[in-house]
C-alpha cells in the first residue's frame, strides 16, 4: 500500500505556496506542540502528519515542542511516549524544544506588557473572574484592580515570582477589552501562581504562563512561519495575534486552523482517556481498545495504514465525524499482502480421525499468502488428532449449514476430506470430542476431483499445537444515543462496554511458537491479529484482534 507522505490539495498548501512565491517567508517552519499531560491519540496523528508532511513537501522543517506550562498535569512519562509515537509514525523533528525553556523570555515579555499598561495583577479569585467575564450576549465587568498603576503591577508581579503569595491569590491578566464580542479578549489570565515542581525546571518557578499566552510566544521565539492547529482554536487567533504584537516579538508567525479528526465510537478526550486509565477500566494508556497511538500500535495497526487513512480524510475547515470502519479498511488494505495466512483455533473441539494410522505424522504444504506468491509456503503437521473450531460443528444443524455434522463431509484446509461418524459427550451432555474418518485420496493439491464438498474448515494438529491466548475486542464505549425521547445521555463511565474485551484460550500452528511481539497474521476466517508486546511469552503467544476479515464499508467515491 502506498505510503502517503505528502498532503492532498488543500487551502493550507495554497497559503504556503503564496507565502513562498511572494517572499513573505523564505523557508517553511512548522511545529507539533503537544502538551505532555497524556498520551497522543488518533486525532494527534492527523496534526503530526499535517505539520511534518507540509513542511517536508516545501523543503522546510518541523519542530517537536512540548507545551509544558502546567506542572500539575505533566509528566516525563508523557514526554517519552510522545517522542516514541512521532518516531513510530515515521517522522523526524529537526529540533526538540520545551515551552519551559522560554519561561524567562515569557516573563520578560510579560513585563513589557505591564510597562505598556497592557497587563495588570488581579486579586480576584478564579470564581470571581469567571462570574465577571460576561456571556456571549452580555459584556464582562472590569475588575476593581484593573487600573492599578504600572509601578504597583510591576512590584506585585515580581512578588508573585518571588513566591510571596499562595496559589490562586493573584493572577496577571492581559488588559484588552471586557466588552469584546470575543470572550477570549476579555482580559484573559496570562500568569497564575502554582507552587509545584516542574518536570523540566524543578522548583525554579512558582508562576507559570497560561497556554494561550505562552503558545504564540513559543512560535515566535522558534521562528515558526505557519502555526497549524485545529478549528477549536480559531476564536483564540485574535489573542494569539495580540500577544505577538503587544509583546513586540521580532518574528510574527501566523495561525491557520484545520478541521480536527473525530472518530465515531472512539474516545479522544484526554480527560476521559485519563479517567479510564485512572479508574482501572483499561490496561493503561496503551490498551488496544483505546484510540491512543500507543494503543493502536499495540493492537496491531501500522503507521502506513494510519497515514493512508488520514490522507483519505483530507485537510479542510470542516468539522465532522469519520466512520471508524474507514480506519479498519486501511489496515486490511495494508496487511492483506503483508500478513502470513495461518490457522488458529480459538474455541477448540478435539477431533480423532479413527482411520488415520496411530503414531504417524505427515507434513503438508500450505501457502503463506494466496494473494502474494513471494511469501512462499510452509510445512504444517497432520496426524490422527486435531483441533477444530467448536462453532464448525453442529449436532442438529439448520438447512444450508455446510460445516461438520454427523454424516457430513467437509474439507480440512490444506489437508483432506473428513466425515463425522460419532459424537462424544461428557456427563452434562456437552460435546467434547468427534470421531471422524478421512479419505486419503482427497489430499489438498493432489488434483482429486472425484467429488466435491461445500464446506472448508480450519484446524490445528493436536500434538504440536501451541497454546495461545486470544484477545477479542468490541467497541469500548456503548452507543451514546438516549433510549427514549427526552432521556438524558448516560454518564460516560456507565457507557463502558463490559464485553469490550473477551480473553479466550486456544491453539495456533507449531510454526508460530516463536512469533515475535508485533508480528501480524491473518487467521483463517477469524481476522487479522497482532502478537501482543506486553503479555506474550516465548512458547505462549498472546494475540490481539486487529480487525475482522471483511466489512460492508466502502470508501466514498
Amino acid at each position: 500500500m502506498e505510503n502517503n507522505s505528502f498532503t492532498p490539495p488543500n487551502f493550507i498548501k495554497n497559503i504556503i505556496t503564496e507565502d513562498l512565491k511572494s517572499g513573505k517567508v523564505n523557508k517553511v517552519v512548522t511545529r507539533f506542540p503537544p502538551e505532555p499531560n497524556g498520551y497522543l491519540h488518533i486525532g494527534h496523528a492527523k496534526a503530526i502528519w499535517i505539520n511534518f508532511s507540509l513542511a517536508d513537501e516545501f523543503g522546510g522543517r518541523t519542530h517537536l515542542r512540548f507545551d509544558d506550562t502546567n506542572p500539575v498535569k505533566e509528566d516525563v512519562e508523557y514526554v517519552k511516549s510522545i517522542q516514541e509515537d512521532v518516531k513510530w509514525l515515521g517522522f523526524e523533528w529537526e529540533g526538540l524544544y520545551y515551552a519551559s525553556d522560554y519561561f524567562e523570555e515569557m516573563y520578560e515579555r510579560a513585563l513589557v506588557l505591564i510597562r505598556k499598561g497592557k497587563a495588570y495583577v488581579d486579586d480576584l479569585s478564579a470564581d470571581q473572574i469567571r462570574e465577571t467575564r460576561g456571556t456571549l450576549t452580555e459584556p464582562g465587568q472590569n475588575s476593581p484592580f484593573r487600573d492599578r498603576s504600572v509601578e504597583e503591577n510591576l512590584e506585585l508581579f515580581n512578588r508573585m515570582r518571588a513566591g510571596e503569595f499562595k496559589d490562586g491569590e493573584r493572577v496577571l491578566r492581559a488588559k484588552i477589552d471586557m466588552a469584546s464580542p470575543n470572550i477570549n479578549l476579555r482580559d484573559p489570565v496570562i500568569y497564575r501562581i502554582v507552587h509545584a515542581a516542574h518536570h523540566n525546571t524543578g522548583d525554579k518557578w512558582c508562576i507559570y504562563p497560561m497556554y494561550a499566552y505562552a503558545h504564540p510566544l513559543e512560535d515566535a521565539i522558534e521562528g515558526v512561519t505557519h502555526s497549524l492547529c485545529s478549528t477549536e482554536f480559531e476564536d483564540q487567533r485574535p489573542f494569539y495575534d495580540w500577544v505577538i504584537a503587544e509583546t513586540e516579538m521580532p518574528c510574527e508567525p501566523h495561525q491557520y486552523e484545520f478541521g480536527r479528526l473525530n472518530l465515531e465510537g472512539a474516545v479522544t478526550s484526554k480527560r476521559k482517556l485519563k479517567q479510564l486509565v485512572d479508574e482501572g477500566l483499561v490496561d493503561g494508556w496503551d490498551d488496544p481498545r483505546l484510540p491512543t497511538i500507543s494503543g493502536l500500535r499495540r493492537r496491531g495497526f501500522t503507521p502506513e495504514a494510519i497515514k493512508a487513512f488520514i490522507y483519505e480524510t483530507g485537510i479542510s475547515k470542516a468539522f465532522g465525524h469519520i466512520d471508524i470502519r474507514m480506519l479498519e479498511h486501511f489496515i486490511r488494505e495494508d496487511l492483506k499482502l503483508k500478513a502470513p495466512r495461518t490457522m488458529a483455533v480459538v474455541d477448540p473441539l478435539k477431533v480423532v480421525i479413527t482411520n488415520y494410522p496411530e503414531g504417524q505424522t505427515e507434513l503438508l504444504e500450505a501457502e503463506n499468502n494466496s494473494e502474494n506468491e513471494e511469501m512462499g509456503s510452509r510445512q504444517i503437521p497432520f496426524s490422527r488428532e486435531i483441533y477444530i473450531e467448536r462453532e464448525d460443528f453442529m449436532e442438529d444443524p439448520p438447512s444450508k449449514y455446510f460445516r461438520l455434522f454427523p454424516g457430513n463431509e467437509v474439507r480440512l484446509k490444506h489437508a483432506y476430506f473428513i466425515k463425522c461418524n460419532d459424537v462424544i459427550k461428557d456427563e452434562t451432555g456437552k460435546v467434547i470430542e468427534l470421531h471422524c474418518t478421512y479419505d486419503p485420496e482427497t489430499k489438498s493439491g493432489s488434483g482429486f476431483t472425484g467429488r466435491k464438498v461445500k464446506g472448508t474448515i480450519h484446524w490445528v494438529e493436536a500434538s504440536q499445537a501451541v497454546p495461545a491466548e486470544f484477545r477479542l475486542y468490541e467497541p469500548l464505549i456503548l452507543d451514546n444515543e438516549p433510549e427514549e425521547e427526552g432521556e438524558e445521555e448516560k454518564p460516560f463511565l456507565e457507557r463502558v462496554n463490559p464485553n469490550s474485551l473477551t480473553v479466550v484460550q486456544g491453539y495456533v500452528e507449531p510454526g508460530m511458537k516463536d512469533a515475535a511481539p508485533q508480528d501480524k497474521f491473518q487467521f483463517f476466517r477469524h481476522g487479522y491479529f497482532n502478537v501482543d508486546p506486553k503479555y506474550s511469552k516465548p512458547g505462549h503467544p498472546v494475540f490481539n484482534l486487529i480487525v475482522s476479515l471483511k466489512s460492508s464499508f466502502q470508501l466514498p467515491k
